[in-house]
C-alpha cells in the first residue's frame, strides 16, 4: 500500500487502528507523540521503516488551543513521509465538543498544513456496532439494543462530552465543519465518481455513511481509485478508515492469533469507571482485586498501596487495581489519570512484570507516557476494539513488555481473565 499515517486522538483508539492494519498484513508501528518520532527514519524508504506509522496523542482530552501547536509540530514528519492517506483517528462515537476534543479544529489545522485533495469523514464503524445512515449516528449499547447516539444510555451521558446531537453534520458544524456534503448509503455504489467530482471542484469535505461491511469495502475501493495529483487524502474517523484502506472489512472481533506464553503474574489497572469496565472487573476471577480509595492515589498512601501490590506480584499473584465508581477522588480527569500512571510506575519499579493491562483511554495514554515507552507494536487482538501490544522502551527493563490497552466501553466481560491466561 502507499504511505499511511494515522494520528490517534487517544491511545486506545490508536492501538485499535494499529491492530486493524497489522491484521491486514501491513507493517505498522504506533509511536508516542514525542520520543517515538525521534527514532523514525525521515522517509518511508529507509531500512527498518514501516509503510504505516501511527502517532498516539491525548488530543481527545485537550482544548483546541493546546491541540493546534502540538498538531502543527507533527506536520514536518507527516509531510516528509509523503503519505497518500493521512488518517485523523477519532472515537467511533464521535464524542467531542467545541471546548474539548474538537474534531473541526484539528481538521482545520490538517487541511491548512497538508492541502489535501479531499477530506473524507467516515460516520460509522459496523465492526464495532457503530452505524451511520443519512448522516445520523447509531450505536449498540451494553443492553444489546441499538440507540441513536443522542439517546444512547452511555454516550448521551458521557461525563465530559455528552452526545446531544445524532446528526453528525450538525454535531461537527458546531466544531467548525459547517460545509459537509453527505455521501449517503444509497449512493455508495457510485462513490468513486462522486468523490472524484468533489476533487475536481464541487466540494472538499464529505461525510460518508456506513451500515455494514459492504459499505466499508465500497469506500475502500473508491479511495483506491481516486487520482489526487500527488496530494494526500485526509481521512477522519475511527478504525473503519483503516479497514477501508487496507481492504480488511471483516469483523474485528474475529479469531486472533494465539499469544505466545509469557511467564509471571499480571498487573492490571482500571482507570475507567464505565459500566462495561466495572463488569469486567467484577468478572476477573484470576486476580486479587484491589479497589482504590481516595488516599491510595497520592503521597504516602500511594507508596503504601504500591508496596502492597508489589508484594502480591512478587508472590506470583495477579493484581487488579481499580477505581471505585462511587468514590470522589477530588481530582480532575487528567490529574486522576496522571496519578494512576504514577501508581503504575511505582508498582513496576518495586516489582517488574512481563504483562500489563490498562483500562481507560486517558489512563492508558498517561501510563504509556509515564513508563517511557516510545512506541507500540501489535501482537494480537483481545476482542473488538482491544489490542495486545509490545511496548518498546530501548535500554530499559520495560522494553518488550506485553501491554493491553482498552477504552472504557469495549472488550468482552472476561477480558482480564483472558489476559491472565
Amino acid at each position: 500500500m502507499s504511505g499511511y499515517v494515522f494520528i490517534g486522538d487517544d491511545f486506545t483508539g490508536a492501538s485499535d487502528t494499529l491492530a486493524t492494519l497489522a491484521e491486514a498484513g501491513i507493517a505498522a508501528r504506533l509511536c508516542v507523540e514525542g520520543p517515538g518520532l525521534a527514532r523514525l527514519p525521515e522517509t518511508p524508504r529507509g531500512r527498518g521503516a514501516f509503510p504505516a506509522i501511527g502517532i498516539a496523542t491525548d488530543f481527545r482530552a485537550c482544548a483546541p488551543a493546546i491541540v493546534e501547536p502540538r498538531l502543527r509540530a507533527l506536520m514536518p514528519m507527516v509531510r516528509a513521509r509523503q503519505p497518500r492517506f493521512v488518517h485523523y483517528k477519532i472515537c467511533s462515537t464521535f464524542d467531542s465538543a467545541p471546548h474539548v476534543g474538537n474534531v473541526g479544529a484539528a481538521v482545520a489545522v490538517l487541511e491548512e498544513e497538508l492541502s489535501p485533495a479531499l477530506t473524507v469523514i467516515l460516520g460509522g464503524q459496523p465492526s464495532l456496532q457503530r452505524f451511520c445512515l443519512f448522516g445520523t449516528l447509531f450505536a449498540r449499547a451494553p443492553d444489546g439494543a441499538v440507540h441513536r447516539i443522542d439517546r444512547h444510555p452511555v454516550m448521551s451521558r458521557h461525563p465530559v462530552t455528552p452526545m446531544g446531537e445524532a446528526d453528525l453534520r450538525r454535531h461537527l458544524a458546531a466544531q467548525g465543519l459547517d460545509d459537509l456534503a453527505l455521501l449517503a448509503r444509497p449512493d455508495l455504489p457510485d462513490a468513486a465518481a462522486i468523490l472524484a467530482a468533489m476533487i475536481d471542484g464541487t466540494g472538499r469535505r464529505v461525510l460518508v455513511d456506513a451500515v455494514d461491511a459492504t459499505d466499508i469495502e465500497m469506500l475502500g475501493l473508491a479511495l483506491s481509485l481516486l487520482e489526487t495529483g500527488g496530494r494526500p487524502l485526509l481521512l477522519v474517523g475511527a478504525s473503519g478508515i483503516a479497514e477501508a484502506v487496507a481492504g480488511a472489512a471483516a469483523e474485528t472481533g474475529a479469531a486472533s492469533p494465539a499469544l505466545a506464553p509469557v511467564a509471571g503474574p499480571r498487573l492490571a489497572l482500571a482507570g475507567s469507571r464505565s459500566a462495561a469496565t466495572a463488569a469486567q472487573v467484577a468478572a476477573a476471577s484470576r486476580y486479587t482485586r484491589l479497589p482504590l480509595g481516595a488516599k491510595d492515589i497520592a503521597g504516602e498512601g500511594r507508596e503504601l498501596f504500591a508496596a502492597r501490590c508489589a508484594q502480591m506480584l512478587a508472590a506470583g499473584t495477579n493484581v487488579l487495581a481499580h477505581l471505585d465508581p462511587e468514590t470522589d477522588y477530588g481530582l480532575t480527569p487528567d490529574a486522576l489519570s496522571e496519578s494512576l500512571a504514577e501508581l503504575a510506575a511505582r508498582i513496576l519499579a518495586l516489582q517488574p512484570v512481563a504483562a500489563l493491562a490498562v483500562a481507560g483511554g486517558d489512563t492508558s495514554g498517561a501510563v504509556v507516557r509515564r513508563l517511557g515507552f516510545d512506541s507500540l507494536s501489535f501482537e494480537a487482538r483481545a476482542g473488538s476494539g482491544v489490542a495486545v501490544c509490545r511496548g518498546h522502551a530501548p535500554g530499559t527493563p520495560l522494553d518488550g513488555m506485553r501491554v493491553l490497552l482498552k477504552g472504557g466501553q469495549v472488550g468482552p466481560p472476561d477480558l482480564f481473565d483472558r489476559f491472565a491466561g
